[in-house]
């Protein structure tokens, strides 16, 4: 008597035929065309959204729960916030450009938002504020607008945008690591993707 085993086929990889890693950051001529096909479009939200996500440096999560008092004072939008990480709970500072000003105030007058608002509502009943996967959407449609493949980026992309362009001008990893609150100087490293023995030279060249 023969006995017949049946084998069950390998699992599928999660990650088969799927671009795993780092999602690389837009570059200066990709923000604007994000930007020029919103205002075209006649956009608010997002445009409001796409420039604060690339002036704040901020993760998806802390992006999507901010509330108008975060950005605001007195009914004026603030040149610079402040807002406490929700993986770190470590407080990050960073500048709102006059742009993403005039965009978010935009935004809140056509959306009549009142200073305890969410900064982007959901239009769900279920939801007080935009998830951090409708936001991921919203950026995998942005750059398919502009002809981008975004299987090559996401939500980090925008993060990583600013503090790319500001590294590469200024060499300053220091800098770099405040403006978006990382702890170690080995986080902004791994972020920024740079290599170690790059990272150990800049880091003399901008010690105090």
């Amino acid at each position: 008597m023969y006995l017949f085993t049946s084998r069950k086929s390998a699992p599928r990889p999660w990650n088969k035929g799927k671009l795993v890693g780092q999602k690389v950051p837009l570059k200066l001529q990709h923000i604007w065309a994000i930007r020029i096909h919103l205002q075209m479009a006649a956009n608010i939200r997002d445009l409001a959204l796409f420039n604060l996500a690339i002036d704040s440096k901020l993760r998806g999560c802390d992006l999507v729960k901010l509330r108008v008092s975060d950005v605001s004072q007195a009914g004026c939008i603030q040149s610079r916030a402040q807002v406490l990480q929700q993986k770190t709970q470590r407080p990050v500072q960073f500048e709102i450009t006059e742009q993403t000003r005039d965009a978010l105030t935009a935004w809140v007058n056509q959306a009549n938002l009142c200073s305890m608002d969410f900064l982007f509502p959901s239009r769900l009943v279920s939801s007080s504020h935009i998830s951090t996967r409708q936001y991921a959407r919203l950026v995998q449609c942005w750059v398919a607008k502009i002809g981008l493949d975004p299987v090559n980026y996401g939500t980090h992309s925008l993060r990583r945008t600013k503090a790319s362009l500001i590294n590469k001008r200024t060499k300053n990893l220091r800098a770099v690591q405040l403006l978006l609150g990382h702890t170690k100087l080995e986080s902004t490293v791994r972020y920024l993707g740079i290599e170690v023995d790059d990272a150990l030279e800049l880091a003399e060249q901008t010690e105090i």
